[in-house]
């Protein structure tokens, strides 16, 4: 009788592990993002013409940070922004449970097409 107390108790503990591991797993592969395209079309995949990470604390609460972009596109258009929190991200929310929650912004500038010169 004793042996099938301790057989089911294992089998829970081995259930509850892995639901920790899997949502352990989870956490850490969840990156998320907010991209805006002011002139609208698909989103770029380029690499960006800025890119730098903000700091926030407490989960996101304490934190607030601008980025002009007037500065790091001059006279071209704003093509797309993005606000994402990255793997590295969370990694390091984590590991400073969550005081320490950094965000990384993005920004895209319009490249006119290059004139073709005529020989």
């Amino acid at each position: 009788m004793n042996k099938g107390l301790i057989r089911c108790s294992a089998l829970r503990n081995i259930s509850v592990m892995r639901l920790s591991v899997l949502a352990g797993l989870l956490f850490l592969t969840a990156c998320s993002s907010v991209t805006i395209r002011p002139y609208g079309g698909e989103k770029d995949t380029s690499p960006p013409d800025y890119q730098s990470s903000k700091t926030f604390y407490l989960a996101g609460i304490i934190g607030e940070h601008e980025v002009n972009t007037s500065v790091i596109c001059g006279e071209r258009r704003v093509m797309q922004m993005q606000a994402i929190t990255s793997l590295s991200d969370w990694l390091q929310s984590v590991l400073t449970l969550l005081i320490y929650t950094p965000r990384t912004a993005k920004v895209w500038c319009d490249h006119p097409a290059q004139e073709t010169q005529n020989d």
